[in-house]
């Protein structure tokens, strides 16, 4: 059967009886194509019997029926239709259908049948519409729910299946922490180190259905949008507690709808994945408290100086008060409206039945007492020393920067936090520094070291605000080290091939191959002692040494120092420091704890060991120690040196009462016209480097870009003065000792005293033997066999 078929509809007709109203549901119905013939004929045999009966539409007959249009009329005998109406009339009782309605005539005007198949039709299309438009929607609502799921079931949230990232801390010396490393602003703990009073607190007042909802609550949504409608924008949340951790850690901050749908989005799959203490625990070590503190614990410490763990319930109180608005409702910036929001969460714990009356009667009587941290934080703190650690971490150890700021370790390091403090506050003080223009500052970056185990105590890479993982100037700047090479490059090796500090140089006019050097204050003495050269800091005889006992010689010394030269720097200038590529302060503290440590040089390094925060090694340090010359000549270099700071050009590197020794250095400007006007007045970089019998310290200081406006106006003086405030304040409550002697130079010390002592009864003192003496030191012994050189 065909579809137009099947829904083919037609009035009904009338009943006769006229006994109950028509209803609605009956308006149409359905007729086969077999039936409808028939009851065509049916019909129209009715109105043919209606038309040709006695009295046609007698009004009289019509009264006295009561006025019923559907009244069956009786007709007498003989009038011509008795028989057939009779025979239709059994033939209609015999028909087990119900009888069809008769349809009568409408009266003219009346608006009759025509008009009300019309309306019916009409209503009928109306309902088809609607239930079609009714069908659309469901199926697009389930299409659009099974599009939701699939989307939802696609969100990411694999970050919260790994731990909260843990900082590292950096160790001193002694096994304190110094430092915090952390790429995050937490320091998460576990649910249950939180107390249940701040976990009810944040419930009660920020979702007090949490453990009732499936992440998102209906009624809150409903209420926070009708709000929203009013207001015109989007000024109310309605987020729940699993809402808020979505949009902390997947979201950004901004507030539309686009956001608002995604984060509930988030927040169904998070509460189907984890529990709901998960949620809560996750939620109260990311959310942001104020005053740059994030995590229950950070605030804690923030606020009340104490761990989380020790919160009391009106404390709780007023943590779980700020997240709603830390700086509006901050007990340090505004304590009358923390206490009122401190109270309301009382209340409304209260209320949710959290707390007891008694409970809630005493909590908010208690006054907000704020008794922050008083120690500073540990983030940020000795920024140079800590970049240099994560340097050493990569690069010797092979640990990724994420590993250092994520895993929880700690890295034990060399620091003396004493040192490392002196010399952040000698960097902080600017008058210790030459004035420049004020645009830019002269830079400066030290290492402070001990050179007997090689440990790196202090590290200043800059002066002013340090960037994270910033250009540091102490391990990382390359320059010329002027003068302060000229131990390591010229008299250490000429020690070993047997010059003594009373062998006499050259000082005078040197031209050697084109190459002439010019003694600093344009002058020449002719011929002056190698102690007095050292002292005075005299160019020409350095180079002239230099080339007197080969540049091979000096390479070789430089290198055995730690320090690689490229083939450039294989020619005289390697004496005055004149290098092509430079060097750092590390590697001159390095290569001068050698000397200060009699001949034997330790690597220089930050890193002792890392373990894990419970304590098991991972990696442990292993330093290299090189013998870089013997004993007696480092000892004879470091007097030497001594006198330079006592009497010479290193003289304002002098401690009071304390032995030191060092060498200045300094480089000039280019020999270009920009500098042409200056000429001998600037300098482009100043060093000192020198020791003490504890420590070794290396200071640069110049520009990080020298031009005719920013170049320095004295020399080594100034990190001469630098080397004295550090050394004064780091050894402030050291005992004093004296630079350590080589066992030879000790007995040769012994006899010389024995040979002095008075002599005994009987007998005479010797006329000869006696070791003569300068400056009240003994002389270094010569060795066996001395090589000629001229002056000798």
């Amino acid at each position: 059967m065909s579809l137009s078929r099947m829904f083919r509809w037609r009035p009904k007709t009338k009943t006769d009886t006229g006994s109950s109203p028509k209803r609605e549901g009956q308006s149409y119905k359905a007729s086969s194509g077999g039936s409808r013939a028939a009851d065509e004929a049916r019909q129209a045999a009715r109105s043919t019997w209606r038309r040709t009966s006695a009295g046609q539409d007698d009004p009289g007959r019509r009264q006295a029926a009561g006025g019923s249009h559907n009244a069956v009329r009786e007709f007498a005998p003989g009038n011509g239709g008795g028989a057939a109406a009779r025979k239709e009339r059994e033939s209609a009782a015999s028909d087990p259908r119900p009888a069809a309605r008769e349809v009568r005539e409408p009266a003219p005007g009346s608006g009759g049948t025509a008009e009300q198949e019309t309306k019916k039709a009409r209503r009928f299309r109306g309902r088809r519409w609607l239930w079609t438009a009714g069908l659309l929607c469901f199926v697009a609502g389930a299409a659009g729910l099974g599009a939701a799921a699939v989307w939802v079931r696609g969100l990411d949230i694999s970050k919260l299946e790994h731990p909260l990232p843990e900082p590292s801390f950096v160790m001193d010396a002694g096994g304190q922490p110094v430092a915090q490393l952390s790429s995050s602003r937490i320091v998460p703990v576990p649910l249950g180190q939180i107390p249940l009073d701040l976990r009810n607190a944040v419930v009660a007042v920020e979702d007090r259905r949490f453990y009732d909802h499936a992440g998102f609550d209906v009624w809150s949504i409903g209420r926070a949008l009708v709000r929203d409608l009013k207001a015109g924008a989007m000024e109310e949340g309605g987020s729940t507690i699993t809402q808020q951790l979505a949009k902390n850690l997947f979201l950004d901050s901004d507030k539309s709808f686009n956001r608002k749908f995604k984060e509930l989005g988030y927040a169904i799959k998070i509460n189907f994945t984890y529990s709901k203490d998960e949620i809560l625990e996750l939620y109260l070590n990311s959310i942001y408290f104020g005053e740059g503190r994030w995590g229950v614990e950070g605030a804690a410490q923030q606020y009340f100086g104490k761990s989380v763990q020790q919160l009391t319930l009106a404390e709780s109180a007023v943590l779980a008060g700020l997240p709603k608005a830390p700086s509006l409702y901050s007990p340090v910036q505004h304590p009358d409206k923390a206490l009122e929001r401190r109270n309301l969460v009382l209340s409304l714990m209260k209320e949710q039945h959290f707390i007891s009356d008694a409970a809630y009667d005493k909590a908010v009587a208690e006054p907000i007492a704020l008794k922050p941290n008083n120690g500073e934080s540990l983030k940020g703190r000795h920024p140079s020393y800590v970049d240099y650690v994560m340097d050493e971490a990569e690069k010797l150890y092979g640990f990724t920067e994420q590993q250092i700021l994520t895993q929880g370790l700690r890295i034990h390091t060399a620091m003396d936090l004493k040192v490392q403090q002196a010399a952040e506050e000698v960097y902080h003080t600017d008058a210790l520094f030459p004035q420049g223009p004020p645009d830019r500052p002269v830079q400066s970056g030290a290492v402070v070291l001990d050179q007997r185990t090689g440990g790196i105590r202090a590290i200043v890479g800059a002066r002013g605000d340090e960037t994270y993982r910033g250009f540091n100037r102490a391990t990382e700047l390359k320059r010329q080290p002027g003068s302060a090479f000229k131990p390591l490059a010229v008299y250490g090796p000429a020690f070993e091939l047997g010059y003594t500090p009373e062998s006499i140089l050259y000082d005078g006019e040197l031209d050697i191959s084109g190459y002439r050097p010019k003694d600093w204050d344009g002058q020449t003495r002719g011929q002056v002692s190698l102690r007095e050269a050292v002292i005075r800091s005299w160019n020409i005889p350095a180079v002239w040494l230099l080339n007197e006992i080969g540049i091979d010689a000096g390479m070789n010394y430089v290198r055995k120092a730690g320090i690689t030269l490229p083939p450039a720097d294989r020619n005289l200038s390697l004496a005055l420091g004149g290098l092509s590529e430079g060097i750092s302060p590390l590697q001159m503290a390095q290569a001068y704890g050698g000397i200060a440590n009699l001949g034997v040089m330790q690597s220089a390094h930050a890193i002792t060991k890392i373990t894990t925060k419970d304590g098991h090694t991972l990696v442990e340090a292993k330093p290299q120690s090189t013998k870089l010359t013997e004993p007696v000549y480092a000892y004879t270099l470091t007097r030497l040196l001594q006198e330079t700071v006592a009497q010479g050009t290193g003289i304002a590197a002098a401690l009071n009462g304390r032995p030191a020794a060092g060498k200045t250095g300094t480089t000039q400007l280019p020999a270009t016209a920009e500098f042409g006007a200056i000429g001998r007045n600037g300098a482009k970089d100043a060093w000192f480097v020198g020791f003490t019998p504890e420590l070794t310290t290396a200071i640069w200081l110049g520009y990080d870009q020298t031009d005719k406006t920013h170049y320095l106006t004295t020399g080594g003086a100034a990190p001469a003065q630098l080397f004295r405030e550090m050394m004064t304040r780091a050894l402030k409550d050291a005992p004093v000792t004296d630079f350590p002697v080589p066992e030879e130079l000790r007995r040769a010390m012994e006899e010389a005293q024995q040979l002095r002592q008075p002599p005994e009864s009987g007998r005479s003192a010797p006329e000869t033997g006696e070791p003569q003496y300068r400056s009240g030191q003994p002389e270094t012994p010569r060795p066996g066999r001395l090589r000629k050189k001229q002056g000798d």
